[in-house]
Parts: C-alpha cells; structure tokens; sequence
C-alpha cells in the first residue's frame, strides 16, 4: 500500500510537467505550488517501510490534501472571488508615468502566465487542471488515510 501511494502521489506532479514538455501548457506560481505537497506526500509514504506505517500514510494523506486546499485558492482566483495571496500571479501593469525602458526592467526573466487563467486540459470539458487537481486530491488523500486507518 505504502508503494502505490507514493506512485500515485509521484504520478500528478510528473503528469503536470509531462503537459508542459510535450502539451506545450504554462504553469503559473499557484500550479507550480500544488506540486510540492505530492512529492511531500510520496517521500512520506515512502518512510512508512521504516518508521510507523499508520503515521507515515496519514501523514502522505495530509501533504496530498494541502495540495488540494491549494487547489481551492487557485479555483477562487480562476473564478476571481478573491486575488491570488502570490504577487508573482499578477500580469504586470504600467505605472502611470513609466518609461518603455522600466517596464521591460520590471519584466520577469521568464514570462508567467497569470493565475488567474484557467487552463483547460479537456476541451469542451469545464474542469480547469485546478479543479482536476483538486478531485485527484480528495480521493487520493481520503485514500491514504482510509490506507492509514486500516487494520492489516
């Protein structure tokens, strides 16, 4: 069981970058956030060979639901009921009196794209990757804790 959580948790941060190697997609700051908490989760998993079973994959379940709460903010600012809590989400604005040479100085090196965009990986399917993160996480976190709760 331990194996197959970490799998499944290593498994939506790698199919993240897999649509942006080869499905061209641009991840913003808070796509990029939800990953962490998945690899958390396959290390924590991992551990639970060594240290107490029941501990580690609760703990697994725990990492992956912060991705899904994670996921909850990302789907609020997609659907702008709140701003974004991270200021690199923004689209850069000009200040009133701004010179061309100080906003190509204020650019960021690389470009981002704002979190405020949905990115629709199914078309025709209204669930943007937030919301497909966030039921991937619910089920694979209540998984891991169901994992965890259980008698051998």
């Amino acid at each position: 069981m331990p194996v197959l959580i970490a799998l499944l948790a290593a498994a939506a941060p790698l199919f993240a970058m897999a649509t942006e190697r080869w499905g061209g997609l641009n991840p913003c700051l808070l796509c990029l956030w939800q990953r962490w908490p998945y690899w958390v989760a396959a290390g924590l998993a991992l551990l639970a060979w060594l240290l107490p079973r029941r501990l580690m994959l609760a703990l697994a379940g725990l990492a992956v639901l912060t991705s899904g709460a994670f996921a909850v903010v990302h789907l609020g600012v997609e659907a702008k009921w709140w701003p974004s809590p991270l200021p690199g989400c923004m689209a850069p604005n000009a200040a009133p009196n701004q010179s061309v040479e100080d906003m190509l100085r204020s650019l960021a090196p690389k470009p981002a794209k704002p979190c405020d965009e949905p990115t629709y990986l199914v078309p025709g399917l209204p669930l943007s990757m937030a919301g497909m993160n966030l039921l991937y996480a619910l089920g694979l976190g209540g998984f891991a804790l169901w994992a965890a709760a259980r008698r051998r």
